[in-house]
């Protein structure tokens, strides 16, 4: 009963944590188990009391410095001068644009609504019909999650123990290359015959200098914490500095006054984050109390008999979850019940993990409940539904790219054990 109301809570569009929160109010008001308020307020705060934890505002923070900077035409000129050329060049730009503004804000959501707002008019004046421009910055934003460094790596990574965050982030590097190539050899094929004007060549020389330092930030922030100079929440607040230092020194688009409105932002955003987990960590200590995750396993155990089976209902199980789900709060409920079943069927972790969550960034653009759709509609105002029918084939574009890093477990293994991890 519980369940169902939880899910009737969620249909009616109830916000996830507070579904969630008032699911065990009811619990606690009407069950005979040995629940007091006061357990499960210190579960939902002590979910939201961690150091790792403090990586995320402090990114998305580092994220929100950046698109004030006006860091995304630089980006975008850096894109043009390596793949601008290639035939219906400013739809490849689009996604490599995401490639490399993925290391700076770690979110699909903000990738889309600051890159839509250059392409989606800029691809409409080229020829490009204004719904497939959508689509496809709302397709290619999905990279910004997966490739280092990604806000639900570090969430996957808080969530269960003994998963390495920089593992995780070497984990993520190919898959989310493959997935741009894939964009990319779906644009050269199906997008090329839109257009017969050639994109713009900047200076070569002028983007490289001028995308060269936002583009480092990301090597940066990876490679200190690969080489054990800093832990995860010291490069999320090194990358503030950084983007700071871009921002208000260098490039001076970003004026003191407009400090107070960055970080409320950021705080807003981090907000809705932080009373997910804390929710999700008073319903997960309900759920070990009763044993549900133990009862889960022995099941699944009995009835799942080799690795290949469990990962194809794995998949199954969490496009139909990305449809309904934000996918933080899908990790933060799934994984704990899904990790210690993969791991006794002697699944590798960083391989779940980045299966787990490129499947779940796929529900980003999914409907109903697709938030980059919603962002890329709100941004092209072109309505939903030729937004959806053009992003169909690059779905499946990308469910080809989950099917391969999920049967070839060493694309994603690779660069993680050449690490050591």
């Amino acid at each position: 009963m519980i369940f169902i109301l939880l899910l009737a809570l969620v249909l009616l569009g109830v916000p996830f944590a507070f579904a969630i929160l008032g699911s065990l109010t009811v619990l606690m008001s009407t069950g005979d188990l040995p629940y007091h308020i006061r357990i499960v307020s210190q579960q939902f705060f002590g979910g939201m009391e961690s150091f790792p934890l403090l990586a995320i505002p402090l990114f998305i923070l580092a994220g929100e410095l950046m698109n004030e900077a006006g860091i995304t035409h630089r980006i975008i000129n850096l894109a043009s001068v390596i793949v601008g050329r290639l035939k219906a060049g400013l739809a490849h730009v689009n996604i490599w644009a995401s490639v490399i503004f993925a290391g700076l804000s770690g979110s699909a959501i903000a990738d889309t609504s600051a890159l839509g707002r250059v392409f989606i008019p800029s691809m409409e004046k080229e020829g490009y019909p204004r719904d497939f421009a959508a689509a496809l910055t709302a397709a290619s934003s999905v990279i910004g999650p997966i490739i280092p460094p990604s806000i639900p790596v570090i969430i996957y990574a808080l969530t269960v123990s003994g998963v390495s965050v920089p593992g995780l982030f070497l984990a993520g590097i190919v898959p989310g290359f493959l997935l741009a190539l894939g964009l990319s050899i779906y644009v050269y094929f199906f997008a090329g015959d839109m257009v017969t004007t050639q994109t713009k060549q900047q200076s070569r020389r002028h983007a490289l200098l001028h995308g060269l330092l936002p583009a480092l930030m990301p090597v940066f922030v990876v490679g200190a914490i690969l080489a054990g100079i800093v832990t995860p929440t010291e490069a999320a607040a090194f990358a503030v500095v950084y983007a700071l230092i871009l921002g208000v020194v260098l490039y001076r688009n970003i004026k003191l006054v407009n400090l107070p409105g960055i970080f409320a932002r950021a705080m807003r955003d981090s907000a809705v984050i932080m009373v997910i987990m804390g929710a999700v960590a008073a319903a997960n200590w309900v759920l070990t109390f009763e044993r549900v995750p133990n009862m889960l396993t022995d099941w699944a155990l009995m009835s799942i008999d080799t690795q290949w089976t469990f990962l194809i209902a794995v998949i199954l199980l969490l496009l139909v979850v990305g449809l309904f789900l934000e996918g933080i709060a899908a990790i933060l409920v799934l994984v704990p019940i899904l990790h210690p079943i993969a791991m006794a069927l002697g699944i590798d972790p960083l391989h779940f993990g980045i299966v787990v969550i490129f499947n779940l960034m796929m529900g980003l653009i999914t409907p109903p409940m697709g938030l980059c759709l919603f962002v890329a509609e709100s941004v092209s105002g072109v309505g939903m539904g030729p937004i959806i029918r053009r992003i169909l084939p690059m779905l499946g574009v990308q469910f080809l790219i989950l099917l391969l890093i999920t049967f070839v477990p060493e694309l994603v293994t690779f660069l993680p054990r050449l690490a050591g991890y």
